[in-house]
């Protein structure tokens, strides 16, 4: 093989044998010695330069070295396919294997929360009803019978926006524009998004969430308030919880109460207990039954109907729930905390 036709052959059945017989780490180290070892092809037909004549020399070494940089170049990139595939071949990855599991988010816990009050609330007739969360005065005071006096309406304790634009400090405002739209009888509760200028601390937020319901139709009573709000928290609390019911004082309802859940840490019997301080007693929110004032606003008949209304906070109800003590872990968004629920 002294000329350059025969190089180009060896050069084609080289790259042939390379391809189709080197499809392991053994028969790739065959195919090296036979072609590129020292005592293999390429290096016999440099032993035939010296029998060639001078004017032949240049033109065949040239070529002969440019055979062994690409022989050498398609051995080093066979062997690395080789590698990458593994042991005898085979692919490095085994399909038979499960596949490596895609970690993916879920519903926040407050929204879990909501979604879970609803539910059991649906159970009972309510519907969901959801309302604007920057609202004029007339839906968020005027006409749940707040006067001009009342310290809610004072900057302090809301955030206005312009003289009578603001943002809500409680959802009541949705019930004031589902009674507005539409006549008794009436099953809502209200989600949401509420804001007050409250300094944060372990139990404050300066926005947080609440869920308020509204039932009004003819004949509805106290009896109904106090049936159906039983029936929610040992729904959700679980049917070893007891409730009772405070007179208490709210511009919207008359007469009103606070709703307190019994304690599920201690049940009364520890004095130092951090979540009740050992009343045995947990505050959830606040109830009565709607002052004729506020139905008199949307126009209902007050000799007609009548309604009950209550307002529980989302965090504290979780907080008690999880016994989680301090409300800024649910928005810090620490993935260790949030993966527990």
């Amino acid at each position: 093989m002294n000329s350059i036709a025969g190089l180009d052959e060896l050069l084609a059945e080289a790259t042939a044998q390379l391809r189709e017989a080197a499809t392991n780490a053994e028969s790739l180290e065959q195919w090296r010695i036979r072609y590129l070892g020292s005592h293999g092809e390429v290096k016999a037909l440099m032993q035939q330069l010296k029998d060639l004549p001078p004017a032949e020399k240049p033109a065949f070494g040239k070529r002969i070295n440019e055979i062994k940089q690409e022989l050498t170049a398609s051995f080093k990139k066979r062997k690395g396919e080789l590698t990458t595939a593994g042991p005898a071949g085979k692919s490095a990855i085994d399909m038979t294997l499960p596949g490596t599991p895609v970690s993916i988010g879920h519903k926040h816990i407050i929204t879990q929360t909501i979604e879970e009050i609803a539910e059991i609330f649906a159970r009972m007739g309510f519907e969901v009803a959801y309302g604007p969360e920057v609202e004029d005065e007339w839906h968020i005071f005027d006409a749940l019978n707040m006067p001009a006096s009342h310290p809610a309406r004072d900057p302090l304790d809301s955030f206005y926006i312009t003289d009578s634009v603001i943002l809500r400090s409680e959802t009541s405002n949705v019930q004031i524009r589902v009674m507005e739209s539409k006549p008794p009888p009436i099953r809502i509760i209200s989600p949401g998004r509420v804001y007050r200028p409250d300094t944060v601390d372990a139990t404050h937020s300066f926005m947080f969430h609440q869920i308020e319901g509204l039932y009004v139709d003819e004949g509805v009573s106290m009896a109904d308030l106090k049936t159906h709000l039983d029936q929610f928290c040992k729904a959700y609390f679980g049917h070893g919880v007891a409730t009772r019911f405070r007179p208490h004082f709210f511009p919207f309802t008359e007469p009103s109460a606070e709703v307190d859940i019994s304690c599920h840490i201690c049940a009364g019997d520890r004095e130092d207990c951090p979540v009740c301080k050992g009343s045995g007693w947990i505050e959830l929110g606040g109830c009565g039954m709607v002052d004729p004032n506020v139905l008199k606003a949307v126009n209902y008949d007050t000799e007609k109907y009548t309604g009950y209304a209550f307002g529980f906070g989302i965090e504290r109800m979780v907080m008690r729930k999880y016994n989680i003590p301090d409300i800024r872990i649910l928005f810090e968004n620490d993935v260790r905390f949030l993966r527990q629920f």
